[in-house]
């Protein structure tokens, strides 16, 4: 047992060292951007899916290629149009033939999900049937085609990018594939000093690129000790006070949370929002989560799992707002069981 513990004492350091070289790192080309980076690191030490939310020139194509060269994993990029197919993104079999030519058979020949970190460039240009081939992947982290199933490579993630200002042509992604997604980040306009120093470099400025930080294994058993990290009974019961109180029809729910929701987050969303703590703590130095932790990951693990309805809609209202109240309001449970 104290192998063990020195064990994961070691890969606690590594993970708390690799994370802040990578942030470092990621800081001399993206500016102003320190807490996104921070959340999509959460995501990816927790083996989550991520949804990014920005209008153009944020940099978030950059950021996932650089988070990518850093660690070390394969990368590729899909801009999802409304012309794409699910065997632009899965793969096809192609009849090939053999060195003599005189026999033929079918060949898989993988398409580009066929890797560690994948961008999906503006999910939502695509129609749903291409959509649900990427989000089958995502959940069963392997494709099938033609009967045959094929495994994806760990660690596998996806990053998807959405435009919040063009809608026109869209096909936004139902609620259930939606929840897919470990976090929704949403990426606000740099403040005027981090501007001023975008301004400064030149549009034409290129970037090569980085070397690899952390080792690809390494990596993974960092997800492994997350999904091995003790949590309290006290943070249990608050991650389930938070997402059930978002219910309206939930005896937990109060006046603001039954006029204004339509459907609340399901059980998925605790697990997750219980992950993501955990990895939020880890990146953090400390051994197991507090509700602190909860408290700061509440807002990107609901925000796209709690649907306003139509009150919270003609208020200006927003699903964010909503988990904020839900922060603020809700107790935590005043005693362990």
């Amino acid at each position: 047992m104290n192998d063990e513990l020195k064990a994961a004492e070691e890969t606690l350091a590594r993970l708390r060292q690799s994370c802040q070289s990578l942030q470092e790192q990621i800081s001399t080309v993206l500016i102003g951007q320190d807490e996104v980076v921070r959340l999509l690191l959460t995501s990816l030490v927790s083996g989550g899916h991520t949804l990014l939310i920005g209008v153009p020139g944020l940099a978030k194509t950059m950021m996932v290629k650089a988070l990518a060269d850093l660690l070390g994993w394969d990368f590729r990029r899909i801009q999802f149009t409304p012309d794409l197919m699910p065997a632009d993104i899965t793969g096809t079999e192609i009849l090939q033939a053999d060195e003599s030519g005189q026999r033929r058979s079918l060949v898989f020949h993988r398409g580009p999900v066929f890797a560690n970190l994948l961008l999906a460039d503006e999910i939502n240009r695509t129609p749903p049937k291409t959509q649900a081939a990427l989000l089958e992947a995502m959940q069963e982290l392997a494709v099938t085609v033609n009967g045959k199933t094929y495994h994806l490579p760990p660690p596998f993630i996806v990053v998807a990018t959405q435009n919040p200002i063009e809608q026109e042509g869209t096909y936004p992604l139902p609620e259930a594939q939606l929840d897919r997604f470990m976090l929704s980040i949403h990426l606000d306009y740099p403040s005027h000093e981090d501007e001023v120093k975008i301004a400064e470099r030149s549009i034409r400025a290129k970037w090569d690129g980085f070397k690899s930080l952390v080792n690809k294994d390494d990596f993974c058993k960092f997800t492994e000790l997350v999904d091995k990290m003790p949590v309290s009974r006290h943070v249990l019961e608050y991650a389930v006070a938070l997402t059930t109180s978002s219910r309206p029809k939930d005896s937990r729910a109060d006046d603001y949370i039954r006029r204004y929701v339509a459907w609340g987050a399901g059980p998925r969303a605790t697990q997750h929002l219980v992950t993501a703590s955990k990895a939020s703590a880890l990146l953090d130095g400390r051994p197991t989560p507090e509700t602190k932790d909860l408290q700061r990951m509440a807002v990107p693990v609901l925000r796209h799992r709690i649907i306003p309805n139509y009150n919270a809609l003609g208020e200006g209202i927003e699903s964010g707002a909503i988990v904020k109240h839900l922060v603020e309001s809700v107790r935590e449970p005043s005693s362990t069981k």
